[in-house]
């Protein structure tokens, strides 16, 4: 299951399988507001300015899969805020009559639009005023996992079943890069001081028990940003790598997995120093990539 935390200023929103979204004070841990669904909650995500939430939901009985935002002005007392969201907008079944569940939403820049992703590959624009749909591609052929983006929001990665990563520019959404793996690939980060790109996955949840970690590929695996070529891993867990957060410093990540363990990896001297290369060394040889797997190499780094 995919669910999401968005912290703004001092507000916390948790979504639940349990068919609601709380909000919570940071600084005291007191439950503010309980938003009551009429599925489990996939996701939620607070606008720009921190007055509105917007979650996604997954269909229940008779109830088809939505997304419903909130009016949540942050110097109002959160018991004055409305049970019900401003606007609901339905998921339907598709023209085969599958359903089609969300498992993303972001907040693009400026509250343009909602960015939601689906299980069916696919990526929809929506306007958080009106609900009209705005856009629709699609990037992958299997479940987009997962959707980061950098701090200023100009680009964006897609974490999918279908085994790649790939990276978008969030102005025209065009394709910039792909990421390929051997297995499906549930989260990925964009460094914010070094070229490199951060995947997270491994073997289907349901396998591990007769797999071991090896074969398994429980490892977080480096990728440089513009060549797309793999240059090293990380080891450590020993389930599916779920999610990834990297340090806006750049010093250190951290990985949440199946087997239930949080780690936190520290890098070392020599890869904070590393020089990535420039395509002008490339073409005088081949042993810049091999220097950089010597340097991020298959031993823990916590």
């Amino acid at each position: 299951m995919i669910v999401g935390i968005m912290i703004i200023h001092h507000h916390l929103v948790i979504p639940n399988l349990a068919s609601s979204a709380k909000l919570w004070d940071c600084e005291t841990g007191e439950c503010l507001k309980t938003f009551v669904h009429h599925g489990p909650v996939r996701g939620a995500a607070f606008a720009d300015g921190s007055n509105m939430i917007a979650t996604i939901s997954d269909p229940f009985v008779e109830h088809n899969a939505q997304i419903s935002v909130y009016d949540v002005p942050e110097n109002d007392d959160p018991s004055t805020y409305a049970d019900t969201p401003r606007l609901e907008i339905e998921l339907p079944k598709n023209s085969n009559g599958k359903r089609v569940n969300a498992t993303n939403i972001v907040w693009l820049n400026l509250n343009e639009a909602l960015f939601v992703t689906f299980d069916n590959g696919a990526i929809r624009l929506y306007d958080p005023l009106t609900g009209e749909e705005l856009d629709e591609f699609y990037p992958h052929e299997k479940k987009i996992n997962r959707v980061s983006f950098n701090l200023d929001k100009t680009l964006f990665i897609t974490s999918s079943a279908d085994f790649t990563a790939k990276l978008f520019d969030v102005v025209d959404f065009n394709h910039l890069k792909t990421y390929k793996t051997d297995r499906p690939v549930n989260d990925a980060v964009i460094s914010e001081t070094k070229d490199h790109i951060l995947l997270g996955g491994g073997q289907e949840a349901m396998s591990v028990t007769t797999t071991s970690g090896k074969v398994g590929k429980f490892e977080t695996r480096f990728f440089h940003l513009v060549y797309e070529e793999e240059f090293g891993t990380v080891k450590g867990h020993f389930g599916p790598i779920n999610a990834l957060a990297i340090n806006p410093n750049g010093r250190c990540y951290a990985s949440g997995a199946e087997d239930g363990y949080i780690r936190l990896h520290y890098f070392d001297k020599s890869y904070l120093d590393m020089k990535d290369p420039v395509p002008e060394e490339l073409e005088d040889g081949e042993d810049d990539f091999e220097e950089e797997k010597a340097i991020v190499s298959d031993d823990d780094s916590e």
